[in-house]
């Protein structure tokens, strides 16, 4: 069996002596355009993991389903091992359409600093040449979440070339729908659940690491579910002169029925909205009290005078479920902006869901309050009889994704995870209750039966879901320490 500490001083002699080549394959592999609904960029994307899987000595395979993106499914042998370890990661990316972008978000660049602080552009290092820790590579997917594939490759090369191994076999699900919501993962997992059922733990690898910049390892993450409301006004835009103070505003209206949500505090005001939420356990509440109170300056990096329910705790604050608004779209602003009544307004909101609240059932609970305002709800756009016939009319549009899940943090084996993650960092890691993101734990609970725990690596600043996404490479390089320790780790018996 191999030894943690021998597996990553492996991975860091591997890495500083590869570096220019490590960052050439990532560049390769971040190059390939991957957003979600784009079927054929994801396709090519899935062929190229798998020829990259199969390098290093892994049975690979690209698994498809009717109507679905395809999961890249892969298989290293540990003679003699008697234990599995699953690691998944996703590989498509969000749209890239944000008007942000400083930098092309499929041609990969390398800076010498943040775009923020002024970095620029290098030219990809020459093999032998020294890596500062502190370049970044900006990419769409740079950080969320095409690094860890690369680091876990790389963690086998880095094995292979020392002359060890992992201490268990490895099972890799690499999936090419998470940024819509994973609709088709619970469907694979049940295809494919006896070849997957031997792991007894999954490595979830996505998210960042904590914003006091220190590693580590989550033990869950809230679930999503998803929400459209349109209202309406006149069915032609009309004069604000001519027509103001007499013809209904839809975005007056429908700022109003947002506003009803939420108090000033920021809790979430419709009716049993927090009903059936997993209560916080004393595990939870320890591991939240020895967290750093980094709130405070969190506030200053990100220019806010005071947060949500009298400055609570953020670890808090995830523990719970979210709505949020994120996006309002009505008439025009800047140069679009026109002096007139709009037809139509629409917002879109995301609610985060804690363990113990089903997604349909959240989505019942907005619809139930958004009748209690008066609102007749729709699933069509309405004709001119409907129009006429309620003041107050909503198209809503829904989807619930899946639930919350959350892993207790006082086990044997989150001990094993969170000391191999300290073993790769040099460093003692935090254990987290949860993460405020959704990744689709659930099903790796639910369908196999499996624990998971969330192994971060990404800069807490990496802007993913947003233009300008970027990984620092020093993050990238304790990934691939990160890997190297998981896969080397004895899972308690």
């Amino acid at each position: 069996m191999t030894d943690q500490h021998e597996a990553v001083a492996a991975a860091r002699r591997h890495r500083e002596a590869n570096g220019p080549a490590i960052l050439a394959d990532f560049i390769e592999l971040l190059a390939l355009p991957n957003v979600s609904r784009d079927r054929e960029d994801v396709a090519r994307v899935a062929d190229h993991i798998v020829a990259m899987l199969a390098a290093r000595g892994a049975a690979a395979r690209v698994v498809t389903r009717r109507d679905a993106g395809p999961l890249v499914v892969g298989r290293y042998e540990v003679p003699g091992a008697v234990q599995t370890i699953g690691f998944y990661a996703h590989y498509d990316g969000q749209p890239v359409d944000q008007p942000d972008w400083q930098l092309e978000p499929f041609r990969p660049a390398l800076l010498n600093a943040p775009l923020a602080a002024g970095g620029i552009e290098l030219s990809p290092p020459a093999p032998g040449e020294d890596i500062d820790p502190d370049w970044r590579l900006y990419a769409r997917s740079a950080a969320d979440d095409k690094a860890p594939i690369v680091a876990m490759c790389t963690a086998l090369d880095a094995m292979r070339e020392a002359g060890v191994g992992p201490s268990s076999n490895l099972l890799f699900v690499f999936e090419g729908e998470e940024e819509i919501g994973s609709p088709h993962l619970a469907g694979y997992l049940e295809d494919l659940r006896a070849e997957l059922a031997p792991a007894g733990v999954w490595m979830i690898c996505d998210g960042p690491v904590h914003q006091t910049r220190r590693p580590q390892i989550v033990f869950g993450v809230r679930g999503i579910s998803e929400m459209e409301i349109t209202v309406y006004g006149p069915v032609r835009p009309l004069h604000s002169g001519h027509y103001g103070n007499w013809a209904p505003n839809p975005n007056m209206e429908l700022a109003r029925l947002l506003a009803s949500m939420k108090d000033l505090g920021g809790n979430v005001l419709i009716e049993d909205f927090y009903a059936g939420t997993a209560p916080v356990t004393g595990a939870d509440a320890a591991a939240v009290a020895v967290l750093p109170d980094d709130d405070a300056a969190l506030r200053g990096e990100l220019g806010l005078a005071s947060t949500e329910d009298g400055d609570a705790a953020l670890a808090l604050r995830l523990l719970q479920p979210s709505l949020n608004v994120r996006g309002f779209d009505g008439g025009g602003v800047g140069a679009a902006a026109a002096n007139v009544i709009p037809t139509e307004a629409t917002a879109s909101i995301d609610i985060r869901l804690a363990p113990g609240n089903d997604p349909e059932t959240m989505l019942d609970r907005v619809e139930n309050h958004i009748r209690s305002q008066g609102w007749l709800i729709v699933r069509d756009e309405p004709d001119m009889a409907v129009r006429r016939s309620r003041a107050r009319v909503a198209r809503v549009t829904r989807q619930a994704s899946y639930p919350g899940v959350r892993m207790p943090t006082d086990t044997p084996l989150a001990a094993a995870i969170v000391g191999a993650a300290a073993i790769a960092a040099g460093e003692t890691v935090l254990a987290v209750p949860t993460f405020g993101g959704s990744v689709p734990l659930h099903y790796f609970a639910a369908v196999l039966g499996a624990d998971i725990a969330i192994t971060p690596f990404a800069n807490h600043d990496n802007n993913q879901h947003a233009a300008n996404e970027n990984i620092r490479i020093g993050n990238l390089w304790y990934g691939i320490d990160l890997m190297a320790a998981l896969m080397t780790m004895e899972l308690p018996s």
